[in-house]
């Protein structure tokens, strides 16, 4: 898939809170996860493509320090929300398909939740090893849709259920499944290609706490919400509600990644 570089971005054009609420309260405890599955210990120098409001950079810093952390993200609102969070990191606007920064400048290179939305996964995957030095790491990690991340799954079956018609995140973004993600780093000229399951979840005091966020507008999914009429809303609500068990009061949802880590290949 090709074409325009920053068309996956377009739905994450939100304020930095309102993706914190909807998708940051499970990108912040997923980072550690990957982190831990690329080995990112100092002294690496590691790159956060898609860094998004900064829940991936956070923990970079933590183990390595601002110094030695880099990131870019295409979507202007999210990338001012990273920078003020982390001043001293260098942020630049750019994204996965381009990135900005010389060959062999970082040990390791990592995307989180961001594969599903460029428009040229190879070349971003493949400017992802490019900056990377051979033999040091690359990893992403992507939602699995094969059930996995119960709020998005639930969501979109709901949207289905109520419009047979209505593109479905499930359908339409790639490399939430068994072997794909794999598949797509050997294609750009990773090896040792590992691939494992993260798990985390988030509690909600409350199904109408989730729902809040979900009107947030945040991705695909918060796009097409927001995009319903009153009604098609209620609708939307109440089937949203069923699919994810009718809480009443407190509970927690789930939600799995497949995670991939790759090796820049030694110069021959």
């Amino acid at each position: 898939m090709t074409g325009d570089p920053h068309a996956g971005t377009r739905t994450f054009r939100t304020g930095g809170s309102a993706y914190d609420a909807f998708m940051g309260r499970y990108a912040v405890p997923l980072a550690p996860l990957l982190a831990d599955a690329a080995g990112v210990a100092p002294p690496m120098r590691a790159l956060d493509v898609g860094c998004g409001t900064g829940a991936l950079t956070g923990e970079l810093v933590t183990r390595l320090g601002a110094d030695q952390v880099a990131g870019c993200d295409p979507a202007p609102a999210q990338l001012e929300a990273c920078r003020e969070r982390f001043p001293e990191v260098d942020l630049r606007a750019a994204p996965a398909e381009s990135l900005p920064f010389h060959d062999g400048a970082f040990d390791v290179s990592l995307a989180q939740l961001v594969i599903h939305f460029v428009s040229d996964p190879v070349r971003s995957v493949g400017e992802m090893r490019r900056v990377v030095r051979p033999g040091g790491r690359v990893g992403a990690c992507v939602w699995d849709f094969e059930g996995g991340m119960q709020l998005l799954v639930a969501l979109w079956e709901a949207v289905v259920e109520l419009d047979a018609g209505a593109p479905s995140e499930l359908i339409l973004r790639p490399f939430g499944r068994a072997g794909e993600l794999g598949a797509l780093f050997r294609e750009a000229g990773l090896v040792d290609v590992r691939e494992e399951v993260l798990a985390v979840e988030s509690p909600y005091e409350s199904f109408e706490e989730l729902w809040s966020t979900v009107l947030l507008g945040v991705g695909p999914a918060g796009a097409y919400v927001t995009s319903l009429d009153e009604e098609g809303r209620t609708a939307l609500r109440d089937a949203f509600h069923t699919r994810i068990g009718s809480p009443e009061g407190a509970f927690s949802l789930s939600a799995t990644a497949r995670a991939v880590v790759g090796t820049v290949p030694s110069a021959s």
